[in-house]
């Protein structure tokens, strides 16, 4: 039976800390952000971390070996 490669554009959009959280990128980054506050703007220039179950459940199945880690 083959082995199951993991999806390489899912690696390149989500990071896996050391204790197993997904951290993601931010929603709505993309363009017209001129007339966000300053405010705004830094505090979604980061990643934030991905909570929903069925998500998680989800990006561990897709991630084969590197998901194995995740809680």
């Amino acid at each position: 039976m083959p082995k199951i490669k993991s999806k390489k554009t899912l690696l390149k959009r989500v990071k896996v800390t050391k204790t197993g959280k997904i951290m993601k990128k931010n929603v709505s980054t993309g363009h017209l952000k001129r007339k966000w506050s300053a405010s705004s703007q830094h505090r979604k220039k980061g990643r934030e971390e991905q909570l929903d179950r069925g998500h998680i459940k989800i990006i561990r199945n897709l991630l084969v070996k590197k998901g194995k880690g995740i809680k």
